[in-house]
């Protein structure tokens, strides 16, 4: 199954996607349909060729966004030249904002309060059941499916704060897409190429087998302290070739376009705006 979600002429609608057809089920928020695809497939009508429709993040507003900081050993050591970090022995979590989420295609912006824009390309799972205490060897049970993300993060307001709260909860600076692949559509997750582009040169590329911690072990790992719930959101990770790993670094600026690609799956891009900066009350 491959899940999405579109603008309809009401509005927000899911859908899934056979071939390139969309079929339309509704306003009702996608994740009320993760559990249920035979369903889904008897309720949904055809409305059009993908490429016609504007396609929106799959779950419009998560619960939760988490995101796992260096899990991939290469980036870990890279990380070490301008967060001090090393290779984990146990998982780092932080959050980012529900208003991070974003649309796979259109734009992000670069804040105002700083000129240390980055990109980290990752492999991106949502959550389908309500999991707790779920041991590595069932995790799997409560994903949803798999999908492309990019997590944008403000280096110097990440460095700030030692939960990297501020610098990794911007808006815009979670979007994902295009559509979710269910597992039973992914013969080895491990596999899976992860890969950037920042103005169409190649920054990042690894497979999701080079994690530290698997999918299976970040699941056990959150589980344990709090539920998950359908819609939730999880980076799991990003591969080295991050702008801040250069020497000088190579921070994004206005006009860059990032393209992050999962093999498989498909890929996100977005174009870097510079942020209004205007006061929004109400």
């Amino acid at each position: 199954m491959r899940w999405l979600t579109f603008r309809g002429l009401d509005g927000p609608h899911a859908g899934y996607l056979d071939g390139d057809t969309v079929h339309d089920l509704g306003p009702k928020p996608l994740e009320s349909w993760l559990n249920f695809p035979d369903e889904a497939r008897a309720t949904g009508s055809s409305v059009g060729v993908v490429a016609k429709v504007e396609l929106l993040q799959p779950v419009l507003r998560p619960g939760k966004i988490l995101g796992i900081g260096v899990n991939y050993a290469a980036h870990a050591a890279e990380s070490v030249s301008f967060l001090k970090n090393d290779k984990p022995a146990v998982q780092k979590w932080f959050v980012k904002q529900a208003t991070a989420a974003a649309p796979p295609f259109g734009e992000v912006a670069l804040p105002i309060v700083s000129d240390e824009l980055d990109y980290e390309a990752e492999l991106v799972v949502v959550i389908g059941k309500r999991g707790r205490h779920v041991p590595k060897a069932r995790a799997m049970e409560i994903v949803a499916g798999f999908t492309c993300g990019c997590d944008y993060s403000v280096r110097d307001w990440q460095r700030a704060s030692p939960t990297m709260i501020m610098g990794k909860g911007f808006d815009t600076h979670a979007p994902f897409g295009p559509v979710i692949v269910s597992p039973d559509e992914i013969d080895d997750v491990g596999s899976l190429m992860v890969r950037s582009r920042v103005n169409g040169d190649i920054r990042q590329e690894a497979p999701a087998g080079d994690m530290i911690f698997s999918v299976s072990e970040q699941i056990a790992h959150l589980t344990a302290a709090f539920t998950l719930e359908p819609g939730d959101v999880i980076f799991t990770g990003t591969p080295a070739g991050v702008g801040a790993g250069f020497d000088p670094p190579k921070f994004l600026k206005e006009g860059d376009v990032v393209r992050v690609e999962v093999d498989g799956i498909g890929h996100i891009e977005q174009r870097v705006v510079a942020e209004s900066g205007a006061t929004v009350i109400g």
